[in-house]
């Protein structure tokens, strides 16, 4: 399926892609972090020191970050993005409960409020903020509202393509909005169930990026991989129907809890990066958004997709690099007056 062609409505299976595209091949430690009634699988470049190993002297020349995935993705997701910004960032990728390594949530709630809750209890536990918040898709929605309600948990925020709530969604998004109908997604699981992991593969890849040239085919077969585990998980279609709905129901949301209201109380410097190739949020959204986020920064790339982090990694290192530039002069500017 070429960039130009409209997905079959089956690739809202998984709007995110559930891996990297693994053009760098960089190596990566794994661990777990088990919280009352949470599990979280954290990744980060190898090389960087285990959390007990007292790595505080080794890490005092890079500021802390965390990276959060969107709907049906993985911390893998970051992993072009993360090495090039390892000489700035200790950086941290975390599985959201359900996704990637980490198991469902033992209370059942995959709301965005819920991921919010749990990108908190995470850097609560590990005293690593205020941290460079970055995230992506349904994962930018969540950072926003943990940016909203715990400033002093976040320096600066970068939101990929975020799921902010549309009045007008474009019609190939419409797909991913109904896998929230109550049986849907388990449905769509047994219609599909002859369909190989290297087809619902390319499908996904068709419709979050904007070129799908553009993964190597290494990268490709790690994703084929790692669909084909998911597969297998007895909850995989319960979690994707649940975050769904999360989403929806984030969306509708008023008063205090609306995402576009949280957006204007973010205080940290903000880099917004939008695709112009996004089937699944809109490239128009990107003029509102930067009015909503107070002295924001706006990167468009118009050849992007759903996931610019991994399509265009390195443009979008260098648009971090200038927001992580620009926190610290603003931080310099105030030690000085005081």
């Amino acid at each position: 399926m070429s960039s130009t062609e409209s997905p079959d409505t089956a690739t809202a299976a998984i709007p995110v892609p559930p891996a990297g595209p693994g053009r760098r091949g960089a190596a990566e430690t794994v661990h777990t972090v088990n919280l009352p009634g949470l599990t979280l699988t954290v990744r980060a470049p190898a090389g960087r020191p285990a959390p007990k190993d007292g790595d505080a002297a080794a890490r005092r020349d890079r500021a802390p970050a965390l990276y959060v995935h969107g709907l049906g993705g993985s911390s893998q997701n970051w992993s072009d993005l993360m090495p090039l910004l390892a000489d700035r960032l200790d950086g941290e990728a975390i599985d959201l409960p359900g996704f990637g390594q980490s198991p469902p949530p033992a209370d059942g709630n995959h709301s965005v409020s819920a991921q919010a809750r749990a990108v908190i209890r995470y850097l609560d536990a590990a005293g690593r903020g205020p941290v460079h918040l970055i995230g992506n898709s349904m994962g930018g929605a969540a950072s926003t509202r943990v940016a909203a309600v715990r400033p002093d948990l976040v320096r600066t925020l970068t939101l990929i393509s975020p799921a902010l709530p549309e009045l007008r969604p474009q019609l190939t998004a419409v797909p991913t909005a109904l896998l929230a109908v109550p049986g849907l997604a388990g449905l769509f699981g047994r219609l599909t169930q002859d369909w190989t992991p290297e087809r619902r593969t390319r499908e996904v890849l068709a419709l979050c990026y904007g070129d799908p040239g553009r993964v190597s085919p290494e990268g490709f077969s790690a994703a084929v991989d790692e669909y084909a585990r998911r597969l297998e998980l007895p909850y995989f279609w319960e979690v994707m129907e649940r975050s769904a709905r999360g989403l929806v129901n984030a969306y509708t949301l008023g008063g205090q809890h609306n995402l576009w209201r949280q957006a204007e109380r973010v205080l940290a410097p903000t880099l917004l990066v939008y695709g112009g190739r996004d089937r699944l949020v809109s490239f128009r959204m990107a003029r509102r958004a930067a009015a909503a986020f107070r002295g924001s920064r706006l990167l468009t790339l118009p050849e992007a997709g759903h996931v610019a982090m991994m399509e265009y990694p390195e443009t979008v290192a260098r648009a971090v690099r200038e927001l992580l530039d620009s926190d610290m002069t603003d931080v310099t500017a105030d030690a000085g007056r005081s």
